[in-house]
């Protein structure tokens, strides 16, 4: 069988990741990055597709490859870097120190009947105390299922009822521009939303939110830490198969149900390993920085999982890139001599209306990079940061459901230059395709518009399945493009002669909001179940600092009620608190707009796409199959004064 070539030559490299004759050789050597409790003989089962299994003879932890395996070489260096800018606290925890805190909460989540296989629901703010709970979930065999912060009760409550969790991990409060946000509250209201209950629930008290306890259920985490049988306690790592679970993440559809996506470990930690290697060129003893959410998937790769395996130092930020001042992020990279930075470009267009000062204020000499993902990359945000930082600026594309990217510049194994306005190429492993929507036939010219699909196996680290739904699975990913089973990114891209891609937006109603996904249906659900509106539509509408925002357009049940300004303020208002306390701030819409009518087909179908070019102020296109042409006239009317 063919060896891997050694890096050096990308193009060779990316061959041999997806050459049936090479590819299982490949995957073998990189899967020599990570530590094996029982090493595997196979790389890939693809007997079943498009489900995959990676490396299904092989028996690992996740937490060991975190965590454990550095104890012997670096107990004392920096393991997580944990500070927050709204409570004023800095805490720096080594290997060793993060290897006590793990256990301790192995051991209590033991207490509560914990398990391999059983699901832990983490909705935690950004603190050390989610990290330590993410890794005592693997430690054990558990699958986490980490939900946003941001996201309020009935969003809670539906991702309860379908992860069910043994044990839910929660806190008082997170915070925001020195705003408290309880937790505690829609915990409460969504655990009473749903069906399934929890047998307990973990609670870190910040002290910044009064916190009422449901006795025999609600447990402080600070007392139970300090008792002996959990303070000093050896909780050894749960040997786990290749393809047994990791963790659920939840992701917006274009339904209104979320998709559970469910990750494995084996594959999800070579993935990883070998992605801190080729794409970011980390070494052991460095820090890295990324600016996301433990909530969101680059939280879960490239702020706890990626950066620990391979031994370097991760921050956890909470707080804002503005406060106390928009020098904060450049202050860490001084002090925690930071060499990789992971943001989104809504964060640098943040910082780019601010005093440039502040990045010439402080020592930037350890950063290697900037890497941004979550959504397009505009031209003048990189060359403004690029002119700033004087360091690579390198885009990412990826998913929830891949893990890490699929379009990006690897240059851990050939240097390769950065174009303005392009994620990148394709990434090792990763069989990307350019397929016409209407044929299934493979895009094979430069700058031909085709939907970013990828042929199967899927490589190591990407979902396995929908969690609780292999059909479901199926017919979401791979069934959408006609005569083939090819799995849809739901993205349209171009690429270029040089094989750079270029993302041109979505083929569904799945909105990017300043780096988050949001179903567009997700939020029409909660708009309608206002007794004051009748009908509604959302769509992402393009936004100069967020890259989109969601805009609704509804119909009221009675004119009268938005007849006048105040009255269309009033109900408008209602609309966003309504959506608030369903689905939390993150999916608020920038605007509602009242219409007496919704631009349709004579069939009856929402011409979403119409509304979508008339809010951007494009040609809304071949308008012959609507009903009535007059509302889109309202539409346009209402735009030009909004």
């Amino acid at each position: 069988m063919p060896q891997p070539t050694s890096p050096g030559d990308y193009a060779d490299f990316y061959r041999q990741s997806i050459a049936p004759d090479t590819r299982e050789a490949f995957w073998l050597e990189q899967a020599r990055a990570i530590d094996w409790h029982q090493a595997p003989q196979q790389a890939c089962d693809y007997h079943n597709p498009p489900f995959a299994r990676w490396f299904a003879d092989g028996q690992l932890n996740l937490c060991h490859n975190a965590v454990d395996r550095h104890l012997a070489q670096r107990a004392d260096q920096p393991a997580i870097i944990a500070v927050s800018t709204e409570t004023n606290t800095e805490r720096v925890y080594t290997f060793a120190q993060l290897h006590e805190e793990v256990q301790r909460m192995a051991a209590v989540l033991q207490s509560f009947g914990v398990g391999k296989g059983d699901r832990v629901q983490i909705y935690m703010p950004m603190i050390a105390e989610a990290a330590f709970a993410m890794l005592a979930c693997v430690r054990l065999g558990a699958i986490h299922s980490v939900v946003f912060g941001g996201f309020a009760s009935v969003s809670l409550a539906s991702r309860i009822d379908d992860a069910q969790p043994k044990v839910v991990i929660s806190a008082d409060a997170g915070s925001r521009g020195g705003k408290a946000i309880a937790y505690k509250p829609l915990l409460d209201e969504a655990l009473q939303l749903a069906k399934h209950k929890p047998a307990a629930v973990l609670l870190v008290d910040r002290g910044l939110a009064p916190m009422p306890l449901q006795a025999g259920r609600d447990h402080l985490w600070s007392t139970l830490r300090t008792q002996p049988q959990f303070s000093e306690a050896k909780v050894p790592c749960t040997w786990l198969n290749s393809s047994d679970p990791s963790y659920i993440l939840y992701t917006s559809g274009t339904t209104g149900k979320p998709t559970g996506v469910q990750r494995d470990t084996g594959g999800y930690a070579v993935a990883l390993a070998s992605s801190m290697q080729h794409i970011f060129a980390g070494k052991a003893g460095q820090t890295f920085f990324t600016t996301s959410d433990i909530g969101w998937v680059v939280g879960h790769s490239y702020i706890i999982y990626g950066p620990l395996i391979a031994g370097m130092a991760t921050i956890m930020y909470e707080g804002l890139p503005t406060r106390p001042d928009a020098g904060i992020w450049w202050s860490l990279v001084e002090k925690y001599r930071v060499s990789h930075m992971f943001s989104a470009p809504t964060a640098v267009r943040v910082l780019k209306k601010q005093d440039p000062a502040y990045l010439k204020k402080y020592d930037l000499s350890s950063l290697q990079a900037l890497w941004l993902a979550g959504e397009p990359l505009d031209q003048p945000t990189a060359q403004w940061i690029s002119g700033a930082l004087q360091v690579p600026i390198i885009d990412n594309y990826w998913q929830t459901e891949t893990g890490w990217p699929i379009l990006t510049l690897c240059n851990g194994v050939e240097q390769q230059t950065s174009r303005f306005g392009s994620p990148g190429k394709a990434v090792y492993g990763f069989n990307v395709k350019l397929i016409d929507e209407a044929t299934g036939q493979a895009l094979t010219e430069p700058n031909q518009k085709g939907v970013l699909a990828m042929e199967g196996p899927l490589p190591p680290g990407c979902l396995q399945t929908v969690w609780g739904d292999d059909e479901r699975f199926v017919n979401t990913y791979w069934s959408s493009i006609p005569g083939r089973q090819i799995y849809s990114t739901f993205d349209w891209g171009i690429q270029d002669a040089d094989g750079y891609y270029f993302i041109l937006g979505r083929t569904d109603d799945v909105i990017n909001v300043a780096g988050h996904r949001l179903g567009t249906r997700e939020i029409e659900e909660s708009i309608s179940s206002h007794n004051g509106i009748a009908e509604v539509a959302v769509v992402g509408v393009a936004d100069k600092l967020k890259g989109q925002v969601a805009m609704a357009f509804a119909v009221a049940r009675d004119a009268n009620q938005v007849a006048t300004a105040e009255g269309q303020a009033a109900l408008e208002a209602e609309v966003m608190k309504q959506v608030d306390s369903q689905l939390g701030a993150v999916a608020r819409p920038a605007r509602v707009l009242f219409v007496n009518l919704l631009p349709k087909t004579r069939s009856g179908k929402l011409l979403r796409r119409a509304l979508q070019a008339v809010a951007e102020q494009r040609d809304p296109g071949d308008l012959t199959t609507m009903e009535d042409p007059t509302a889109l006239n309202q539409v346009k009317e209402l735009l030009a004064t909004a």
